[in-house]
């Protein structure tokens, strides 16, 4: 296009002669005339609205080359590959990273400098090496594009330290180079420091909606991890021939979930850094190519790769912020077609995430935890959960959409609503007068009259609205006080790690409250809502779990037990999932034994079949799930250790686990029906009477919560794993 102007060339027939789409999608054409016109641009578009065509084009109808700053080898090669797959020009895109041996890197350096190559992908480390700096003068650059540009940011998901060298790198050219910077996740305080670290310069801005509106968004509670691979399976069963990822947090976990997924008869394969640069490389391109169904991947895996079609993504364990997990959902659906999105959850993922923050400075500890902390809000929220994500992006949504179109969970099944419009004005109240200067704890304690440290210290119980809403609970408080941000009364300051402030909405609605009523927060270990995979629409069937625990209830009383011990919790849930009518199939519900089924089967099966037949339910097949056989489990060594009466101290110790984790492993093979006797171990532990006096409370109490035995117990300090195990105990002795 040299020597044309912008007015000159027809952009609609150059994108169909280069690329063959016959239109552009949304604001690509007036992206590409921006920076066409020298102009610096900021692109926020969402994964699948078409960001790489924004700088793909212009450079290729602009003279010189375009120098294109990408964080991964992997996003690199899949982004050359493909448009060279659209040009006759096999040079057109070249890639130049630490992969290229000293041979290679001249042949794309002198394709550079001959004219021939109009893209050059290079990454930031690369860019701001001295020998590259010089390469970067001997050709005429016509732009830079910078993707993923939210890792410039100390406040984004994925912050790179490089990145921040990306601006001294360009200053280095000798004549004025337009900047693009492009993301897909970037809140309004990323987007400030993508334009402050980038020297962006009367820059144009576009932002696209960051609304997905055909992905569906879920939250599954899990129960434990071999429930979740389970459930995983069955929903991957329902959608035969379609491909999807799983993301976890480590590749231990990514290897065993894929070598299940295979064992079940699902094309499956790990993806994490520990796997040699030519395997990622092959697993990619099997995947791209179908002949491999399901990627189970750490975060790295995703980022550019060029799918359309991919039709789930489940997360596994929770992401790391609310940026990673609408990046990582983003890569569903982005052909406008279905697109389920699927994250497990369970209150112990928190601390593993936090783990992960441990070696980090205190400074990134905190924003880390910030992070954390907006995604448990998503997660625990009973309100439209694409509302939730838009306004976390400072996108305003209209939730009535998703609630007629069911796309998501909070949408498909809601929950009663609650009028909290006094409280919101009472809330509103108590930040106004804390100097907007307070986090949610601190406002929270004020709205429920505990005299905190924190509110002593500042006399806070002194203001006229301390103790106002202690008629309500915790959890109400906490659902008020989110509802207030998502509905752009309230925002966190992030710089102050989440003091919350109010908006200029937030004020007006002092003056002038509007009716506001909400669904309240999950708390999902005692709702109990467990989703069978594969059907949006069906949640565990909770008035046949009410007859089931009447049913448990007068068994419990024939066989002199406590009702909890006879046949456990999660074991009746997985009955209102899977209707057992028969003795064979109520044995192979988790956690019933033969002997178990053998006795109870005929107290629960009729009167499930009945159930069946009186509400016309179809009941799902059952998923045999095939698991690893693997003789060095941590499970088998636990059972063989405890039947030679080793101390728990030694195994935790041979087997490099927390105590506290060792007795979640003890807990896990109980509740799965495996008898376990400790009683040697509590004896070394615990007198011979305090053992007695906790084995007569678990006979006694109908619901064995650990609370209420601690309580009952609190003069004799005992430690919460000490009452776990002898809970333990006192269920191993009672199994059939």
């Amino acid at each position: 296009m040299a020597g044309n102007t912008i007015s000159q060339i027809n952009l609609s027939e150059l994108l169909q002669k280069n690329f063959g789409f016959n239109m552009f999608k949304g604001e690509q054409e007036k992206i590409i005339e921006s920076i066409l016109s020298g102009r610096d641009t900021f692109v926020l578009m969402p994964t699948g609205g078409g960001k790489s065509l924004c700088y793909q084009l212009p450079g290729i109808i602009s003279e010189g080359t375009a120098v294109i700053v990408s964080p991964l080898i992997a996003l690199m090669k899949n982004q050359v590959d493909l448009v060279r797959n659209y040009n006759e020009n096999e040079n057109v895109a070249h890639f130049y990273n630490s992969t290229l041996n000293v041979g290679q890197k001249k042949a794309v350096e002198q394709d550079v400098k001959d004219g021939r190559t109009k893209l050059l992908y290079i990454a930031p480390e690369t860019l701001a090496k001295p020998d590259n700096i010089e390469f970067l003068k001997s050709f005429k650059i016509s732009f830079v594009a910078i993707d993923e540009a939210h890792c410039i940011s100390e406040w984004g998901h994925d912050f790179r330290p490089e990145y921040r060298k990306i601006k001294d790198a360009i200053k280095k050219i000798p004549y004025h180079v337009p900047i693009m910077a492009l993301t897909a996740t970037a809140t309004p305080k990323v987007q400030l420091d993508i334009v402050k670290n980038l020297s962006l310069k009367n820059h144009n801005l576009f932002v696209s909606s960051f609304n997905r509106a055909n992905l569906y968004y879920e939250i599954r509670y899990k129960i434990n991890d071999d429930w979740a691979v389970k459930n995983i399976i069955q929903f991957i069963k329902t959608q035969e021939g379609k491909t999807g990822i799983i993301y976890v947090l480590n590749r231990k976990s990514a290897e065993k979930i894929a070598e299940t997924l295979c064992l079940n008869g699902i094309k499956a394969a790990p993806y994490h850094a520990g796997l040699e640069a030519k395997l990622r490389a092959n697993t990619q391109d099997q995947f791209l190519n179908e002949d491999i169904h399901v990627i189970v991947a750490t975060v790295a895996f995703g980022m550019g790769i060029d799918k359309p079609d991919i039709r789930f993504v489940i997360h596994y364990n929770i992401a790391k912020s609310l940026e990673n997990y609408y990046q990582e959902t983003g890569r569903a659906g982005r052909d406008g077609l279905e697109g389920n999105c699927i994250a497990y959850f369970n209150y112990k993922d928190i601390t593993k995430v936090e783990k992960m923050l441990s070696d980090k400075t205190v400074t990134e500890r905190e924003r880390g935890m910030l992070l954390i902390d907006e995604t448990v809000a998503y997660i625990e929220s009973g309100e439209c959960r694409r509302k939730f994500l838009l306004n976390y992006f400072g996108e305003e949504y209209d939730s009535k959409t998703c609630s007629e179109g069911k796309m998501c969970d909070n949408c498909a099944k809601p929950k009663e609503k609650v009028n909290v419009t006094e409280d919101i004005s009472l809330s509103l109240n108590i930040i106004n007068s804390c100097i907007e200067a307070h986090y949610l704890p601190h406002i929270m304690n004020i709205a429920l009259g505990i005299k905190s440290d924190g509110v002593a210290s500042y006399k806070h119980d002194l203001m006229p609205f301390f103790g106002q809403g202690k008629d309500k609970n915790e959890h109400y408080w906490t659902s008020v006080l989110r509802t207030t941000v998502i509905h752009g009364l309230v925002y966190r300051e992030v710089e102050e790690y989440g003091t919350l402030k109010l908006t200029d909405k937030g004020r007006a609605y002092l003056k002038e409250p509007f009716k506001i009523e909400i669904s309240l927060n999950h708390d999902y270990e005692s709702e109990g809502d467990i989703v069978l995979a594969g059907n949006n629409n069906s949640s565990m069937d909770k008035e046949l779990y009410n007859i089931l625990l009447d049913i448990r209830k007068i068994e419990a009383k024939k066989a002199n037990k406590p009702p909890y011990v006879l046949i456990q919790a999660p074991s009746l849930e997985e009955m209102c999932l899977k209707y057992p009518i028969s003795e064979e199939e109520f044995s192979h519900i988790t956690g019933v034994t033969k002997a178990m089924a053998a006795k109870y089967a005929s107290a629960f099966c009729p009167v499930i079949k009945d159930y069946v037949e009186e509400n016309d339910i179809i009941r799902p097949d059952d998923v045999m799930v095939k698991t690893i056989v693997n003789k060095s489990n941590d499970k088998v060594k636990i059972i063989g250790a405890i039947d030679k009466k080793i101390s728990l101290e030694t195994i935790s110790k041979e087997l490099g686990l927390k105590f506290s984790d060792l007795v979640d492993e003890l807990e896990s093979i109980v509740l799965n029906g495996t008898k376990l006797n400790i009683r040697y171990y509590l004896k070394e532990i615990l007198d011979d009477e305090v053992i007695d006096e906790m084995m007569e409370f678990f006979q006694k109490n109908e619901t064995g919560d650990i609370k209420e035995c601690y309580e009952n117990f609190i003069d004799d300090d005992l430690p919460e794993d000490d009452i776990r195990l002898v809970k333990l105990q006192f269920i191993g002795e009672n199994l059939m």
